[in-house]
């Protein structure tokens, strides 16, 4: 089963930057290539809102509107990882981010890594 483990987050200044990263070990018949990948996050007392997602049969990238411009989401298909750049961070960036795998088709399934707390704040 596909298991997903992120790193990275940690206080970060307002006007400054973090860098999220994601591994995904557990392939068996299928491949990294098969799913959409993406980062989600949760705000404390919110709901769970995406990001950014990159999808797996055309490399299409999405941005919430909050985060377009800031943020850059990237995936080495060789290392099995994806990575979430953030810049500009703004105090209501904080939230626990969550890595998310989409896949694969034609029966696909949501797996998650167990979140990285991102806090922006002077």
């Amino acid at each position: 089963e596909v298991q997903l483990v992120e790193s990275g987050g940690g206080l970060g200044q307002p006007g400054g930057s973090l860098r999220l990263s994601c591994t995904a070990t557990g392939f068996t018949f299928d491949t990294f290539d098969d799913y959409a990948m993406s980062w989600q996050r949760q705000p404390l007392g919110g709901g769970r809102q995406s990001v950014a997602r990159i999808s797996a049969v055309d490399g299409r990238i999405e941005y919430a509107n909050s985060v377009k411009g800031r943020f850059t989401i990237s995936k080495d298909n060789v290392k099995n990882m994806v990575y979430l750049q953030m810049n500009n961070l703004k105090p209501e960036d904080s939230a626990v981010y969550y890595c998310n795998a989409w896949g694969p088709m034609p029966t696909p399934k949501d797996y998650w890594g167990q979140g990285t707390q991102v806090t922006v704040s002077s």
